[in-house]
């Protein structure tokens, strides 16, 4: 009989690296729609009362979990020659993204989760890139061509849109004449917070093994949530954390949710070029909002309608562009052979 794990290892090289990146994708899209699920679970379900799968519970237990399962696959990349590599500046980048990324940033998502509609935070979150995008050019120089910046402010706009034409309702606050839900201002906070992640990981974290920054990532992110959930809110926020009951919901959460669409992501990215990804970050919001439908049936209102319609414009330009600079590289590196084979012409 031949051995399972090598069996398996087999089959799963042999799929494609943009089935990787669709199936992370699709994991990701769903993420919002199984948490608010989860905590419709719990409500169903009280322990004395309490609410045992909280957001604060799904977000911290489901953690824990993924770090057990990241632990278990990556435990020997943390071996002190490797982490002797690791300059002061590498830990201050490592540091500085468990905050942003592992801590803040699903803090302020599973916030506005509470508060608003799943499509407005799947639709927000799209302000993410155009925010990347705007720091790389201003940071790193990046040079991009006018299809990837028109598609970045028309998706910018539709963010907008999503955001200003929402009917009003409860804890909505007031801000340069437009009245914004506070779920929604959370939103865009867990943007901006990953937006500024993504910019620290291209400068700083480029040769970070996989399992070193992802255990990191997981276990301080984990860590700072924890303590400053306990500080605002007391010990007793998390009086059900280790109940039976979220447990058995939070194993499967974090296996699949968490480590699930990490693993395919990164095995993803391995084998695919810029195009590849930006083709599969593009189907985020459709299937987020699929996901919100059939898990949830949370149908999209109006504002959603006319903001992710811009939004999928904005997507659409993205890709042109996108396209358009593959072209010229594999372009640009053609001309470069062909001049490599004639040799000296003379100049």
């Amino acid at each position: 009989m031949p051995n399972l794990a090598a069996t398996t290892t087999n089959l799963l090289n042999k799929i494609s690296g943009r089935t990787y990146l669709l199936v992370a994708i699709l994991i990701f899209a769903a993420s919002n729609s199984v948490t608010r699920r989860l905590t419709e679970i719990g409500a169903a379900n009280l322990i004395e009362g309490r609410n045992a799968i909280s957001f604060c519970n799904v977000l911290f237990v489901g953690n824990l979990c993924a770090l057990l399962a990241l632990l278990a696959i990556y435990a020997k990349e943390w071996n002190l020659q490797a982490l002797k590599r690791l300059s002061f500046l590498d830990w201050m980048g490592l540091l500085a993204i468990a905050t942003l990324s592992g801590a803040l940033a699903p803090s302020l998502i599973f916030m506005a989760l509470e508060q608003t509609a799943v499509n407005n935070v799947v639709l927000i979150g799209r302000i993410e890139p155009p925010l990347a995008l705007a720091l790389s050019i201003l940071i790193l120089k990046d040079r991009v061509n006018l299809w990837v910046i028109a598609g970045a402010i028309i998706s910018f706009v539709g963010v907008a849109l999503t955001v200003v034409l929402q009917t009003p309702y409860e804890n909505m606050v007031e801000m340069a004449g437009f009245s914004i839900g506070r779920g929604e201002l959370m939103a865009i906070g867990g943007a901006i917070a990953l937006a500024i992640s993504t910019i620290i990981s291209k400068v700083s974290l480029g040769q970070i093994s996989l399992g070193i920054f992802t255990i990191f990532r997981t276990a301080i992110g984990t860590v700072i949530f924890f303590v400053v959930v306990i500080k605002l809110f007391g010990a007793m926020h998390f009086i059900d954390a280790f109940s039976p009951f979220v447990w058995q919901w939070m194993l499967i959460y974090g296996a699949v949710i968490v480590v699930g669409g990490q693993l395919a992501w990164f095995k993803g990215l391995k084998t695919t070029n810029a195009a590849d990804v930006s083709l599969a970050s593009s189907i985020s919001p459709i299937a987020g909002i699929l996901a919100a439908y059939f898990i949830l049936g949370e149908a999209p209102t109006v504002a959603q309608y006319i903001g992710g319609s811009v939004i999928i414009m904005g997507i659409i330009l993205n890709q042109i562009g996108v396209s358009q600079q593959e072209k010229e590289i594999k372009t640009a590196v053609k001309q470069k052979n062909q001049d490599m084979e004639v040799g000296f012409k003379g100049i």
